[in-house]
């Protein structure tokens, strides 16, 4: 095969995983290309204006802006078919600009669903047993009596769910099995049946699930919708004496409100791996609250998820380039607009067909 009929992807300097590469240089119809910043953004982003397929950051803090995909980045990228995100999320990508430019847009979505859910389970042990309080008392030499430190039990306590896609799905799973929660889920995408086959309950009103549940986990993406879904109204609602674990995107919940809900002692506790800023800045004054555990967005970051997130990733752009639409569209609408420019740059069709 001639260099000329590969398909070309970029990704800049580094990929979550040796996976990706190794997965792609199975395939002879694909030709990675890495940018760097060595020689400034232009000479990256004139290499990026080769390729049809850009494989990006999902994280927004790690990806300089003007590798973001929006509408001008796409204007200078009259090359590119499909981007595909390196994660579930897709915050550095904008589905309505990738589809006013006939661009494909895939996350890999599922890939790193058990590692998200154990960690926010984890979350949800630690903060009820209140580790981190017991820590930092122990830490600093003023730990007495064990008993300043009861906690509570997981098992038969009711956990509502914001959302419950894959990540959600596999921690319900691990709740009702492990745990004998009642589980409630606020997903206004997804019907009862649905709900109740994923291993919850369907709960219309999220205000009503929050003065309910003992533990609030979020599981959804960060959408126009979602932004600041968790502000003070939102905390006031939650049950006296409750916790908060987030494992999905920061700007979902107010960090201010938050804090200011941990220090009226309305809330227990909050698990939190995702931030406004990531990292958040050293002097945060969540990350030093006693009742709350901090994590970098490293719930999905295990080998095992890194590496099938970009197998899959690698195993979508191996399928469009041999002309098969990948599982995982974020925005399904475009693929009329993407099967005529795929047919006008490769001089093939494109089509639905495993």
């Amino acid at each position: 095969m001639s260099a000329a009929d590969r398909f070309r992807i970029a990704y800049l300097i580094r990929v979550p995983h040796q996976s990706f590469l190794d997965t792609a240089a199975q395939d002879p119809r694909l030709e990675i290309v890495r940018m760097t910043l060595d020689d400034g953004e232009e000479a990256a982003l004139k290499l990026l204006e080769t390729c049809q397929g850009y494989y990006v950051k999902a994280s927004r803090d790690e990806l300089p802006k003007a590798f973001h995909v929006n509408d001008a980045l796409l204007a200078r990228l009259p090359n590119l078919l499909m981007a595909a995100s390196q994660g579930a999320g897709y915050d550095t990508i904008d589905p309505a600009a990738c589809t006013r430019a006939g661009v494909l847009l895939v996350n890999q979505a599922g890939g790193n669903a058990e590692a998200v859910a154990e960690h926010a389970v984890g979350m949800m042990l630690a903060l009820l047993k209140r580790f981190p309080e017991c820590h930092a008392a122990m830490r600093e030499g003023r730990a007495q009596r064990r008993e300043e430190f009861m906690g509570r039990n997981l098992y038969g306590k009711t956990v509502g769910l914001v959302g419950i896609g894959n990540v959600g799905t596999r921690t319900a799973a691990i709740l009702n099995a492990a745990f004998h929660c009642r589980v409630l889920a606020y997903d206004p995408y997804v019907d009862a049946a649905t709900v109740a086959d994923r291993g919850a309950e369907k709960v219309d009103d999220l205000r009503a699930m929050l003065g309910q549940c003992d533990v609030v986990s979020l599981h959804c993406p960060l959408t126009p919708e979602s932004r600041a879904m968790m502000a003070a109204d939102a905390f006031a609602a939650m049950k006296p004496g409750s916790v908060l674990v987030t494992t999905a995107r920061g700007s979902i919940h107010d960090e201010a409100a938050l804090l200011a809900a941990l220090e009226k002692g309305h809330l227990a506790g909050a698990g939190l791996d995702v931030w406004e800023q990531e990292p958040p800045p050293k002097d945060h004054p969540l990350l030093s609250h006693p009742a709350v555990i901090c994590t970098q967005h490293t719930a999905g970051v295990t080998h095992e998820s890194r590496a099938m997130i970009t197998r899959i990733a690698a195993e979508a752009f191996s399928a469009f380039a041999a002309g098969r639409f990948p599982p995982r569209i974020i925005n399904p609408e475009v693929k009329a607009r993407v099967a005529e420019r795929y047919r006008a740059a490769l001089g093939r069709d494109i089509t639905d067909q495993a």
